[in-house]
């Protein structure tokens, strides 16, 4: 795969000594240990392996990777951003790509330039034509100053039918091409264009890029004999997609990085007014319900997020279902946990906070920071668990005086008590649920553990056949304390890590839809989704970023546009990842889903195998040091070997599933 500008940093600087200039490290046999830099330890858990230019945390994260996954994660930035500081640090030069573009980059940069000229056009009308005058005037009355206009580059679009499309034309841009910006729309009796934007103040919709992907416009002017709604947004385009898109992000992604909290508003005019008097972590969706796509765009700066939403409008179902979104989207820590019957699975912890700010007396975060920077603040500060909106919600809709009444509350609070991370937490929210349904608290703790919603049980067979396809015995050493041999796990692992990891990725590149499908199929599996910490190299992060930020809109999707909005040293490794894929032999839709959960669990596998195979050598080394944390190493060995064995127990459960629809349908 041609990582060559990666690979020559990584040959260039040395990580033991790039990672001692934020971490103090010493010697333990062939490796170096420290204090993890990404949590509270007084006992060192991290360890830097020179050998493989890797690192590894063996405490409370449980996470790793190379030289440029550490700089990410240590210095909160992206893979381009940490691309730049070591290529600098290492002396290489990062040289543009070379090469035409292709057709659909040529294509995408065509419609960016349209954008980008309607809104300079919109800007100079607000700022110059008389006729804006009533959206200035709109503006002054909202508070936002001249200043705040031209950060924003809000406009005006003319009240006519062909105002913008004649300034269009006269630059030399064909018809069809600004009607695919979304800028006109086709009469229907095929005599021409109109344009859609008459007489409203334009908002640029920018992506995290800064790059203007799309219009919102409000209306300004009523007219009884022509009704029309206050706000509209650009229709689907090859470049904007309203789903996917957070308004304000690109001025918001460093102010949300360094408080570690995002705030997500419902209005343009929240995020304007907010930004202009200085709280600057706060970004709006482009409807009531939070995406997917949005929170994967969110998720890359901060896992924390507060939603200050309009109190009149938080009950309803479109508000109540951006919030499973958000929480369902977020990323957790994963752990075996036995059932009561003694079934292994793995449990979810969020690694991170949801919150509800509640608006006092009915205002909007615009109006509210209007009249007080300060409680606006403050109510973002006073911003109240998702966990406690629930209980509220669910006290007020379900009959807690009936026997039914109580159920449903435990089903549907039993999943986000179960997802908080501290045990503390849980036991109090166990309680206050206990008091508010009157049931016995160590039942209602016991139905908070046991109860799946909607999800098969774990795989109750016992051990797993050996399948001649489906075959490899993971070495294990009984006085490491992993299982009984009768127990060892058996599961498919023929490609190295990074040949699967450029498989999946390969697939999920010429069939990005598959994202969803693929996470739904690990969770029906009771298995994390599918995760950046899965690969273990920046570059493979970076592509599923690239991929996750940048899902398939609706209608027709080019590959292209993922490629082009990965930093430039990637798009060469993501077109040989998809001209790889685009070799493999077609397969279903089913298959290829089946193919990437294989290959997913397969990978986990290699991962799990690499570090029990890694403790190993520490448990050896410590033990020869007189050492004590060989004891801890091997607890580790232990939980990583049940973990193991957990997938070898869905690796074959899936191919029993296969081969018996194989025989029933042949």
């Amino acid at each position: 795969m041609p990582m060559s500008v990666t690979n020559e940093i990584k040959e260039r600087l040395d990580i033991v000594e790039v990672i001692s200039q934020y971490v103090p490290l010493k010697k333990a046999g062939r490796n170096f240990q420290g204090l993890c830099p990404f949590h509270n330890e007084k006992t060192p858990s991290f360890v830097v392996f020179p050998e493989s230019q890797g690192w590894h945390c063996f405490g409370a994260c449980s996470t790793g990777g190379d030289l440029f996954t550490f700089v990410m994660k240590r210095e909160n930035l992206d893979f381009g951003e940490a691309l730049k500081l070591l290529a600098a640090k290492a002396g290489v030069e990062l040289r543009p790509r070379t090469g035409a573009p292709s057709a659909d980059e040529q294509r995408l940069e065509r419609l960016r330039a349209i954008i980008s000229d309607a809104a300079i056009y919109y800007n100079y009308l607000l700022n110059r034509a008389a006729e804006a005058a009533i959206a200035r005037d709109y503006l002054a009355q909202r508070g936002l100053t001249t200043e705040t206009w031209e950060t924003w580059q809000l406009g005006y679009a003319a009240d006519s039918w062909d105002a913008l499309k004649d300034r269009l034309v006269a630059k030399g841009y064909a018809l069809e091409e600004i009607e695919e910006a979304g800028l006109v729309i086709r009469r229907e009796d095929g005599s021409g264009c109109y344009d859609r934007f008459r007489g409203r103040l334009m908002i640029p919709i920018r992506d995290a890029q800064g790059r203007t992907s799309g219009f919102g416009a409000r209306l300004l002017r009523d007219d009884p004999d022509r009704p029309q709604p206050k706000y509209i947004n650009s229709p689907q385009t090859p470049l904007f997609d309203k789903s996917s898109v957070l308004y304000g992000l690109d001025m918001a992604r460093k102010p949300i990085r360094d408080a570690d909290l995002a705030v997500i508003v419902e209005g343009y005019m929240d995020v304007l007014m907010s930004h202009q008097v200085g709280v600057c972590n706060v970004v709006a969706g482009m409807g009531t319900a939070l995406t997917e796509a949005q929170m994967r765009q969110i998720k890359r700066y901060s896992s924390n997020i507060t939603l200050a939403l309009d109190p009149d409008v938080a009950g309803d179902q479109a508000t109540l279902r951006g919030l499973e979104t958000a929480r369902q989207a977020m990323e957790r820590d994963w752990e075996p946990v036995f059932s009561p019957t003694g079934l292994l699975r793995q449990e979810g912890r969020l690694k991170a906070q949801l919150r509800i700010a509640a608006l006092p007396g009915g205002l909007d975060p615009d109006e509210l920071a209007r009249q007080s920077v300060e409680g606006w603040k403050q109510v973002i500060a006073d911003a109240l668990p998702v966990i406690d909106y629930y209980l509220t919600l669910v006290s007020r809709e379900e009959d807690l005086s009936s026997a039914r009444g109580k159920d449903n509350a435990v089903a549907r609070l039993a999943p986000l008590i179960r997802e908080i991370a501290s045990p503390i937490e849980r036991s109090h929210y166990t309680q206050l649920l206990a008091r508010m349904i009157q049931a016995d608290e160590r039942l209602v703790a016991q139905q908070i553990a046991t109860r799946r919603a909607a999800q098969k049980r774990p795989f109750r067979d016992g051990r797993p056949r050996q399948d001649a396809e489906t075959e490899l015995r993971a070495d294990f050493e009984g006085e490491t304390g992993e299982p009984p041999v009768g127990e060892r796990p058996v599961i498919t692992v023929r490609r190295s890590a990074a040949g699967l990891e450029e498989h999946i990725l390969g697939r999920l590149l010429a069939r990005p839809d598959l994202l969803a499908a693929l996470d739904a199929e690990m969770i029906r599996l009771h298995a994390p989704p599918l995760s950046i910490e899965d690969f273990a190299g920046a570059e493979s992060q970076a592509v599923l970023t690239a991929l996750q930020a940048n899902p398939a809109p609706a209608g027709d999707w080019s590959a292209e546009s993922v490629l082009a909005a990965m930093p430039e040293p990637l798009q060469d490794l993501g077109r040989a990842l998809l001209e790889q894929a685009q070799a493999y032999p077609p397969l279903t839709e089913e298959k290829l889903i089946k193919d990437l959960g294989d290959a997913l669990l397969r990978l986990r596998a290699r991962t799990l195998d690499q570090q029990v195979r890694r403790l190993r050598f520490l448990i050896l080394e410590s033990q020869e040091a007189g050492s004590d944390e060989w004891r801890r190493y091997r607890e580790l060995v232990q939980v990583y070997s049940m973990q193991m064995h957990h997938i070898a127990r869905l690796a074959h459960s899936r191919t029993m599933t296969g081969a018996l629809a194989q025989r029933t349908h042949p």
